[in-house]
C-alpha cells in the first residue's frame, strides 16, 4: 500500500505529511463498507467547497472582463463532473482508488466515482497543507478549462476573427500546425502556427492545442491591423 501511496503522490506532484488522510481521500464507500474503515466522502464535500472557491476566486481576478453571470458559466463548466473527470483520467486516479468488490467486478469505471474523488484529494491536500498549496494543484489543473470555456462566454473566438478577416475579399485557404509539444503529460506546452494559402502568418503557444491555435490567431490578428 505504502509504494501505491508514493506513486500517486508522484502523479499529483504533492507528498502527504499524513498518508492516512490521503488513503481516506482514495477509499471510495464501497472499499469502506467491506472494511469498516472512513470513506472519501466527507473530503468530497469540503473539496466541492474548496474547488469552488478557488475557481470562483480566480475568475475574480484574472477575468474582470467577465459579468456575473458569465464567470458563473465559465465556473460550472470548470468544476462539473465532466472537467473532474478528465483530471481524474489525466493523473490516472483510477489506479490507485481503493474500491469494494461490486465496484472492481464492473466493467466500467463510474464517472462520478473518479470525479468525486478528485473532490477529495483536493479536500485532503488542504488539510495536509494550507490553502495555497491546494490552490497551486487546482489551478494547474483546470486554468485551460477556464482559459477555453471563457472563449465560449465572453472572450473573442479569434480563430473565428481571424477567418472572418481573411476571407473578407473571398476565400482563402486558413490552415494550423502544431509545431511542437514539450513537457510532461501534467503540464504540456504546445506551439502552433496559422497560415493563409501557404504564406505564414503568426505562430502562438499555450497549454492545449486549441489554446496555442487560439494565440496564433490572435498574434496574426495584431500583425494584420
Amino acid at each position: 500500500m505504502k509504494e501505491k501511496l508514493e506513486e500517486f503522490e508522484k502523479e499529483i506532484g504533492y507528498t502527504f505529511k499524513n498518508k492516512q488522510l490521503l488513503k481516506i481521500a482514495l477509499t471510495h464507500t464501497s472499499y469502506a463498507y467491506e472494511h469498516k474503515i472512513d470513506s472519501n466522502e466527507k473530503l468530497e464535500f469540503l473539496g466541492d467547497s474548496i474547488l469552488e472557491f478557488i475557481s470562483s476566486e480566480y475568475l475574480f481576478n484574472n477575468y474582470n472582463q467577465l459579468k456575473e453571470g458569465e464567470m458563473t458559466k465559465v465556473r460550472a463548466t470548470a468544476v462539473c463532473e465532466d472537467s473532474l473527470y478528465k483530471i481524474a483520467l489525466k493523473l490516472n486516479f483510477s489506479d490507485f482508488l481503493f474500491l469494494g468488490k461490486s465496484e472492481i467486478s464492473s466493467s466500467n469505471r463510474k464517472k462520478a466515482i473518479l470525479a468525486d474523488s478528485v473532490e477529495a484529494v483536493i479536500a485532503a491536500i488542504y488539510l495536509d497543507s494550507n490553502i495555497d498549496v491546494v490552490k497551486k494543484f487546482i489551478l494547474s489543473n483546470i486554468k485551460e478549462i477556464i482559459e477555453v470555456s471563457s472563449h465560449n462566454v465572453g472572450q473573442k473566438d479569434y480563430k473565428t476573427v481571424l477567418q472572418e478577416k481573411l476571407q473578407v475579399n473571398g476565400d482563402v485557404l486558413i490552415k494550423y500546425t502544431i509545431l511542437k509539444e514539450e513537457g510532461p503529460d501534467h503540464d504540456k506546452k504546445f506551439t502552433a502556427e496559422v497560415e493563409c494559402d501557404g504564406k505564414k502568418l503568426a505562430s502562438g503557444q499555450g497549454r492545449s492545442k486549441k489554446l496555442a491555435e487560439m494565440e496564433a490567431a490572435r498574434k496574426a490578428l495584431e500583425l494584420l491591423k
